[in-house]
Order: C-alpha cells, then sequence, then structure tokens
C-alpha cells in the first residue's frame, strides 16, 4: 500500500505563509479556506503537502526552534537553483550552503512563522 506525507502548520498569519511557500519554496496553492470561519490552506510541491491552519493564539518562533521543535526536510534536485529562488524572494538564509560529512549538501532557513527548513540533496 502507497504512503504519502502531509504535514499540518500554525501560523500565525496566512497571508504570509502562502506568499513564503509560494515564492520562495516554489508551492503551488491548492485549497484556499482564509476567509472561512476556520481559515486553511493548502499547499502542494510534487508529493509534499503542506496544510496551515491559522493559528487562535500566537506562538512564540522559539518554541519551534530546535533541539525543541521540528526540522522539516525537503530533498530537491537542484539546491543552488533553490538557494538563488529564496534569495531572490527577499528571505535570508539560517545557514548557506554547506557539504556534510555523511555526503549531502544543505541549506537551512526559517518561515515567517519560525518553522526550521532544511533543503537537502537527495
Amino acid at each position: 500500500m502507497a504512503a504519502s506525507l502531509r504535514i499540518e502548520i500554525f501560523p500565525s498569519d496566512l497571508d504570509t505563509t502562502v506568499a513564503f511557500y509560494q515564492s520562495a519554496l516554489a508551492f503551488t496553492l491548492e485549497r484556499d479556506e482564509r476567509l472561512a470561519e476556520t481559515p486553511y490552506v493548502a499547499l502542494r510541491r510534487d508529493g509534499i503537502r503542506i496544510g496551515a491552519r491559522q493559528s487562535a493564539e500566537p506562538v512564540s518562533r522559539d518554541a519551534r526552534r530546535l533541539p525543541a521543535g521540528t526540522e522539516i526536510v525537503f530533498e530537491v534536485d537542484d539546491l543552488h537553483a533553490e538557494r538563488e529562488r529564496i534569495l531572490a524572494a527577499g528571505y535570508e538564509l539560517a545557514e548557506d550552503l554547506t557539504a556534510r560529512s555523511w555526503g549531502l549538501a544543505d541549506l537551512r532557513l526559517f518561515d515567517p512563522d519560525g518553522y526550521y527548513l532544511r533543503l537537502t540533496t537527495h
């Protein structure tokens, strides 16, 4: 039986979240319920799906930082192109391209709500 993964995040502002994931990470907006009683959006990029429900209460960005938070890892084909798109969209990297001792390269950044993201080679 096939499996897939969808993560759910709880940002403070859905407009900011949608703008970030679309412009910095090339996600498309599949479902837009920002005007609903319980605001929600669904984003997709290839086999990656992210659901985002507007948080009812503000969450400290520090609560999402490692080691207490979660690292969300995206495997990509062209790490350099990803880096250029992120920077061109006006977002900062937490850590620039780095070759790791385990044989992969990656870069790291935070989304607007402090979710820790790592883009890595396959």
